[in-house]
């Protein structure tokens, strides 16, 4: 008897799955919400030097004002970071507003000297009421730390996958859990009353881990406790409901304009979470390989009870139960490290080019994902359009791979992204709909080849290094969404320089890809040696269909948002 039998006699989809399943993907719901909040909580408000404090304004209107306290940028309106060192009341007369007669001139008047914003800036507060950048004045001299706010908080995703990844296999993934979203919810509160940008980093950092705890134990509680007949419908549903999230979040931000309330907003829910996570039920299979048989069968039997079968649970006992984790038993003794998918040419090579994929795709998502302002889009209709492409792009990849293969899939979606990102430098800026329509489908594609990242990866490593190869792989994209704020500042010097960029490398990507084998209807490889048989166009042993179909099912629902 395997362990999927025994899941099928205490009622593999039954109330207790449908229940267990939901009450896990609802906060999945908000990881988005945390992922994109920079889009809204910094948002960066229309402005320009505040005037002299001298300078009456009773008596001049806002465009008057902004007409004789500071200068026009090379596109025509006042500048963001420069003022005259006194107000110029001739351009008054010059404009028609005063006549030369009305205006207090003096000497000092006439000479056009310049200086930066040394009595702080005006902010037209339309999209948000308050926003990090306008609370703490992070513009001009100080615009870099906006992107360095993000790059914190995937820092903080970075060291929460390496950590709570590793915790959750020793300690178990329900206590992980709960730890993950506790530290979600004081995380996110304490951001919400930061008091300098320093706590601000600080905090979302701790949110970033708690992403990834969130992320991984969800997984994996999810996929211990169904069978395997219904996993690939599980792994869409729970895919899609990150997609959701991500509408979710601008109906919130929508309503809820300030930065402090809308981050509390996203945050509170995760309390609640943590009261109800301590319902779910540890996973029986963790259990029986960390040598905890007794509370195995007690979670077994309480899942029968749960599931009207309490006759059919009290029918299992230790023996049954170890009989059937026979496998997973043996296959837990072997020792494996990061240093196996290095281990062979051809694992290197496959590892290389894996690596390359997830970085560019990663690292383009959230370029255009985490910069939304520059298509010069009400910010709320842009969120929900880069929401809403996620849902046919993962229709459309799905189908690519099943018919067409996967290295086509995966190497055509990164190319045709490149492009779109690529094509949108050549488009004026005033074209915007042209503009937003190329972003859209680069997001789209993007998203796209998130999908079938996960999928390929899972079939492309054998199964005694599979985790560590998905593993390796997701930190490379938590590289690049680290790295991805920071090429925007280049912009400042050269302004087609980021699209270059972040168009430039899915396209190179999709290249390597095409050096990867293809896995469609091939079995699973279940050593090292059977990746090199494949490389070398020896058939690897054969598999059964009945198996090969269940492993591909079992790697299909690796399809949580990266």
């Amino acid at each position: 008897m395997a362990f999927s039998d025994l899941l099928e006699q205490v009622g593999s989809t039954g109330r207790f799955q449908v229940l267990h399943v939901v009450l896990l993907c609802v906060p999945v719901l908000m990881m988005a919400s945390h992922n994109l909040l920079q889009n809204f909580v910094a948002a960066v408000p229309f402005h320009h030097c505040r005037a002299q404090p001298n300078v009456s304004q009773s008596q001049l209107s806002p465009e008057e004002m902004l007409l004789i306290t500071g200068p026009l940028d090379q596109a025509g309106r006042p500048h963001k970071c420069q003022r005259y060192v006194a107000p110029q009341w001739h351009l008054l007369a010059n404009n028609g507003t005063f006549s030369s007669g009305d205006l207090r001139e003096t000497e000092d008047d006439l000479e056009v000297g310049l200086q930066g914003c040394d009595d702080g800036w005006s902010y037209n507060m339309t999209a948000m009421t308050s926003t990090i950048i306008s609370e703490w004045d992070l513009v001009c001299d100080q615009r870099s730390l906006k992107q360095m706010g993000q790059t914190v908080y995937m820092g903080g995703v970075l060291v929460g996958a390496l950590l709570f990844g590793s915790l959750s296999d020793r300690y178990g993934r329900r206590i992980l859990l709960l730890i993950s979203y506790l530290l979600m919810a004081v995380s996110g509160t304490c951001v919400a009353f930061s008091s300098s940008f320093a706590l601000y980093c600080l905090f979302r950092f701790g949110c970033g881990m708690a992403l990834s705890g969130n992320g991984l134990n969800t997984f994996s509680l999810i996929v211990e406790w169904i069978p395997t007949r219904v996993r690939t419908v599980i792994g869409t549903i729970t895919g899609y409901c990150y997609t959701i999230g991500q509408l979710i979040l601008v109906l919130i931000a929508y309503f809820i304009r300030d930065w402090r309330w809308l981050t509390l907003a996203v945050s509170l829910p995760f309390y609640v979470f943590f009261l109800i996570a301590w319902w779910f039920h540890e996973s029986a299979r963790w259990l029986v390989l960390n040598n905890k048989p007794e509370q195995a069968l007690k979670n077994l039997k309480s899942v029968a009870k749960f599931n009207g079968r309490h006759e059919e649970g009290e029918k299992i006992d230790i023996n049954i139960l170890q009989e059937s984790m026979k496998k997973e038993l043996s296959s837990a003794q072997g020792s494996y490290s990061y240093l196996d998918l290095f281990r062979t040419r051809r694992m290197r090579t496959m590892t290389l080019a894996v690596s390359i994929v997830w970085l560019s795709t990663s690292f383009a998502y959230y370029g255009l994902a985490m910069d939304l302002q520059k298509f010069g889009v009400d910010i709320f209709l842009i969120q929900v359009i880069f929401g809403a492409v996620d849902i046919p792009a993962k229709v459309v990849i799905t189908v690519c791979m099943s018919f067409i293969g996967r290295r086509p899939s995966q190497s055509g979606v990164l190319i045709v992204a490149g492009t779109s990102i690529l094509l949108n430098l050549l488009v004026p800026h005033e074209k915007q709909l042209i503009r937003t329509c190329l972003a859209v489908v680069g997001k789209g594609c993007l998203a796209a080849s998130f999908n079938c990242c996960y999928l390929y990866t899972g079939e492309l490593y054998p199964t005694i290094i599979r985790q560590s190869g998905l593993g390796w792989a997701s930190m490379m994209a938590r590289v690049g969404s680290m790295v991805a704020p920071m090429v925007l500042l280049a912009g400042d010097l050269v302004p087609w320089l980021p699209g270059l960029i972040y168009g430039g490398a899915p396209v190179l990507s999709g290249v390597a890809a095409i050096f990867l084998p293809e896995t469609l209807g091939s079995p699973l490889p279940d050593t090292i040696q059977d990746v090199e048989d494949r490389g070398s166009g020896r058939r690897p042993k054969k598999l059964s269909k009945e198996t090969i179909i269940l492993q591909n099912m079992e790697t299909d629902l690796l399809k949580l948002p990266a």
